[in-house]
Order: structure tokens, then sequence, then C-alpha cells
């Protein structure tokens, strides 16, 4: 069953082909991967595995997928887009599927030039991720055509998120919170990393949840100052701080929630100490959640009051970012960014440091949807608990 509403690709696509229009392309080639997902699956709902691919979107007629035979029948099966061709390139490498028919970009161009009349100017998605090789045979395969990169004109058109996907993203936070109160009843003195992880994975997997934007984030002690590690086979031990992130993702978008929690159920005063700084800068940050403002702006409240406490130091990530089919994408609203927060955007505060002598690694996160009249909470247990006194 696709994750995707129909109706909501097919609005998708026909941006796509208004942006071929404004930039004077004959069609459009999305490249994605399992690591690179979100420009495909934005306008199929889906995503392979194992194999590698493309969405290709003509100025005329219906899009089709470029991918491998291995993934043929799940496309056909989950994909909004279900029209399908093979190649090597995308394939599982020296993987033998003698039932499949494969073609090569020469043979695509011919049908693509049959099809449209003339392909002279084609538009690229995510060139800078596409394997070296795959972009020789789109060179080599498109003879005489004009390659165009037009990722950030793309990326630009999933800024401003639909009453659909908001939807999902607001179902996805209702999935974080729940793995949050399984991951927290679940630290004691003794516990893995790991039992802490699979507590709330299962909170979330067992209520619905799609997928996970990252591998849960578990990570107590001096593992904390991995940024995002991944949960491990360490047990917690008393008196630690335990750095926890899970985002559950529903019909592919995510949801989130951070928090450092302490191992012994109690925070030392010290501890206290380190979370007031932490919810400080958090309510400064959300205090700059309106439309209009930009990155730069967004984010020198907090910053400034790290250098004020003496932690600008430890200091590796900025305090805000867009929430969608990835858990962290642009726009990314750093010390230098000029991108406006406008309704319709779903961002996160990410509040943390790292490295620090005595606490390690910290972070507490969650989610706002943007209005006209400012933030609202995508999780109202979490934005409580992080702006609480």
């Amino acid at each position: 069953m696709p994750y995707l509403e129909k109706a909501e690709s097919e609005a998708r696509v026909a941006q796509v082909k208004r942006l071929l229009g404004v930039k004077n392309l004959d069609m459009l080639l999305v490249y994605y991967d399992e690591f690179n997902i979100g420009n495909g699956w934005y306008l199929t709902g889906w995503c392979p595995q194992f194999e590698s691919g493309a969405v290709l979107v003509p100025r005329d007629g219906r899009p089709r997928i470029l991918g491998g035979p291995e993934s043929e029948p799940f496309a056909k099966l989950d994909s909004t887009v279900t029209e399908t061709r093979n190649f090597p390139v995308f394939m599982v490498p020296d993987e033998e599927y003698p039932n499949a028919t494969i073609i090569d970009f020469p043979k695509l161009f011919a049908e693509l030039n049959a099809e449209l009349g003339s392909v002279r100017r084609v538009g690229l998605v995510g060139a800078g991720r596409m394997p070296a090789d795959c972009y020789r045979q789109i060179v080599d395969g498109f003879t005489g055509v004009e390659l165009v990169d037009v990722t950030l004109d793309y990326v630009q058109l999933r800024y401003d998120k639909s009453a659909w996907e908001r939807e999902q993203i607001r179902a996805a936070f209702a999935l974080a919170d729940a793995a949050y109160d399984a991951m927290q009843a679940a630290v004691k003195p003794g516990v893995s990393e790991i039992q802490v992880a699979a507590a709330g994975e299962f909170a979330a997997r067992s209520r619905g949840a799609s997928g996970f934007g990252f591998s849960t984030i578990v990570g107590s002690g001096k593992r904390s100052n991995a940024v995002v590690p991944t949960a491990s086979s360490k047990p917690l031990e008393a008196g630690e701080l335990v750095m926890i992130g899970i985002a559950p993702k529903v019909r592919g978008y995510a949801g989130v929630v951070g928090d450092v929690l302490p191992v012994d159920g109690r925070h030392t005063p010290r501890q206290q100490e380190c979370l007031k700084h932490l919810k400080d800068a958090f309510r400064l940050t959300k205090q700059q959640l309106q439309p209009g403002h930009i990155g730069k702006e967004i984010d020198a409240p907090a910053r400034a009051y790290f250098h004020e406490h003496g932690l600008a130091k430890y200091l590796v990530c900025p305090f805000v970012h867009t929430i969608g089919l990835h858990e962290a994408e642009a726009p990314f609203f750093g010390p230098q960014s000029g991108d406006v927060l406008k309704p319709g955007m779903t961002v996160c505060v990410d509040v943390s440091f790292f490295g620090h002598p005595e606490f390690n690694g910290v972070r507490v996160e969650t989610g706002y949807e943007i209005t006209e009249r400012g933030p609202l909470p995508l999780s109202k247990k979490m934005d409580s608990l992080l702006c609480e006194g």
C-alpha cells in the first residue's frame, strides 16, 4: 500500500513540470538511494532496498522510475510512480537477473527522443550524491544534451509542508512521545544502551512507525560525546547522564525527541544546572521562531547565551533545522544562514553541546509548526518539559 497519497504525488509532479518550464528543461532526473531518499520519496512515497535509482519526470507524459530489477516489483506495489526501467548502474554489482529486461542510457535516450520529439536540456537533482560511474553513463548516453543542476530549485519545493505532510509529521511526533516514555522507564543502572533503544523502538513500531529518521541515539557517560552515538552494549552506570534521541517516521515523515536523563532517576544539583543552561538556550531560540526571521537572527541569542556561560567552545551543531522526510533537512538556520522562516515550515529546536569535562555531551530537542502567529508545538509534552522554568 503506497505511503504517499495519489493527489499529493500528482501535485508534486505538476510542480516539477512547472519548474521544467521555468528552466526550459525537457525532463528531470532525480537521483536517490537508501542514504539519500528524500528527493525521490517526495515524488514516489517509496525508496528501494539494496539498489539505487532515479525518478525521471518528462515535460510531457508520465514519470517513471529508473532502477534495478530487484526493486521493480516493490515499486509497482508501493510507489505512486509505477512505470519502471532497469539499468545495470543501479543494480547490485555482479548480481544476475536473467529474466529481467535491462536497458542502458542510449536506449532510454532514443526512447525519450521518440516520445518528446527532442531532448536538449536535462535537469539533474542530486548529481553531487550520484556515483561517478552513474554520472558518466548519463553523460555518455545522452549525447549532445546539456545537463543542468537544479538541485536547489527542487529542494526548495520541499520547504513549505502541505497540510497532509504536517499531519504525518504531527503523528510521528506522537510516536516520539510514546517512545520517550518507554525509554525513560527503561533507564536504570545496569540496563544496556541497546535495551533502552529497544524499548523506544518497540513503542514506536508497535504503534505504526514506518521507519526511523536515524538510528536510535543512546549514549551514556563519555559515550554521549559522540554527538550521535548509536546504542551499544555498555551498561548504564549510577550517577551518569544518558543522552537519548529517537525519530519515528509515519508514511516516511519524521518526528523526533531528544533529552538527557539521569540514570539514577534524579538529577544532581550540578546536572540540574546543566539542564538549566540547555532549557534557557532552548527558550531563547523558541522565541525567535517568528515568520520573517532569518537563520542568523534565530541562532544568535542562544549562541550569545553559551558564550556568556563559557559553553560556546563545546558547541558542535546550530540550534534550529527543518524536519520532514529527513529528521534534519534544508533549510538549516545556522549562524551564517540567510534562509527565511515562513508559515508552513516544520522545524526543530535542537540545543546541545559536546566534549564538556563534567557533563560530556547533552542534547534536548523537539519540533514546531510555523504559523502566521508563531510556533505551534508538534509535541505539547516536550514543549512543556523543555520550556518550564
